[in-house]
């Protein structure tokens, strides 16, 4: 089995990995894999080309058309749509390759061995990633064993963490952020009817939840304020009516305030947060510290967020919710709320605040 990696650890692997050696996820679909690949080498300034190989069948938009030089007479290969300019490195992500056409892979195992198509070679420092797909679910193609051998592999694994730290950054509707929090087992896969991820995966046209269905949630939902059982229904073609079902429940009962009002606007909503049940004060505080995490306070008014959250902590403490204060507490000290931690830690005042709160509760 390949060894597994979660979205923070394939960022680093990414970071680590030479250019000549190349990568190889598994995972199945609509987990995000192409999506990191992207945003990864995006930031690094690299152009990633994207094929499909499962719904190639031509093996020319690959490597290029043939045509026969004139002054030689010998036949050779125009460069591909794709091909780099100026000798500038790119990324290669090579999705859906165990469902490719055994022509399709041989130019693989071509780019595989020496980074060349037809003759041409990548420029210096290209970067080669593929991705396939995993389950009972998939026709997928047996890997030739010295193809797969060219290939470093990794499980990738994305958290339920990873990717609502990934949605609050990328403006996901807050209620499909809400949902996922509260009910993470909907987030990936099929979900029976009590709730439970279930051990096999469906296969045919059982329609089930996954991440790039909940974006598509996300963008048919943002402009619609409240949503009637039509829209249940729409959202149920997306994500299987299990999970439909499930969400259209969870914004019918929504949280009163957003982080972003409670942060910036306290003034404005203490009223609220004095009467919210303890259960949903614990929902709000991990999306708070999601908020914070994901970069979403603009920089202006991080002071004002920092004084937000130190008059949110001293209301729970007056409202003697002590397991709230605990909970968000122990929530700071996960990886994925690092930047959080880092974000409390610039206020003095708040940072004494929380030390004195730990020596009083050591006292007590």
């Amino acid at each position: 089995m390949p060894v597994r990696v979660d979205a923070q650890e394939l960022n680093r692997l990414l970071e680590l990995t030479p250019p000549d050696q190349n990568v190889m996820l598994v995972g199945r679909h609509g987990i995000g894999k192409s999506q990191i690949i992207a945003d990864h080498f995006r930031r690094r300034s690299m152009e990633v080309v994207s094929f499909f190989l499962g719904q190639m069948s031509d093996p020319g938009d690959l490597i290029g058309l043939p045509h026969k030089d004139p002054a030689s007479g010998r036949t050779e290969f125009l460069p591909p749509y794709w091909w780099p300019d100026e000798g500038q490195p790119i990324v290669l992500f090579l999705d859906e390759l165990n469902r490719a056409r055994p022509e399709i892979l041989q130019a693989v195992m071509e780019l595989a061995l020496n980074k060349t198509l037809a003759g041409k070679r990548l420029p210096a420092g290209s970067v080669i990633v593929s991705a396939v797909n995993e389950g009972d679910e998939y026709q997928l193609t047996d890997l030739d064993p010295a193809l797969v051998s060219r290939f470093n592999l990794y499980e990738f694994a994305p958290t339920v963490d990873d990717w609502l730290l990934w949605a609050h950054g990328a403006g996901i509707d807050r209620r499909v952020v809400e949902f996922v929090q509260s009910q993470p087992a909907f987030l990936d896969g099929p979900v029976g009817a009590d709730g439970q991820q279930e051990s096999h995966w469906m296969s045919g046209l059982m329609k089930t939840p996954d991440r790039r269905g909940w974006e598509r949630v996300s963008k048919l939902i943002e402009s619609i304020p409240t949503l009637e059982s039509g829209h249940i229904k729409l959202v149920a073609g997306i994500v299987g009516s299990a999970a439909a079902t499930a969400f259209g429940k969870s914004v019918a009962n929504p949280l009163p305030v957003s982080p972003e009002e409670v942060l910036l606007r306290w003034e404005q909503h203490v009223a609220v947060l004095q009467s919210m049940s303890l259960a949903d004060i614990l929902r709000l505080n991990e999306q708070m510290l999601s908020w914070i995490a994901s970069g979403k306070c603009p920089g202006a008014s991080e002071e004002l967020a920092r004084d937000g959250l130190t008059e949110y902590l001293k209301l729970l403490r007056r409202r003697e919710l002590e397991e709230a204060v605990a909970h968000l507490l122990s929530l700071m000290e996960k990886p994925r709320f690092e930047p959080a931690m880092a974000f409390v830690a610039q206020s003095v005042s708040l940072s004494q605040w929380l030390a004195n709160y730990m020596e009083s509760v050591r006292i007590e």
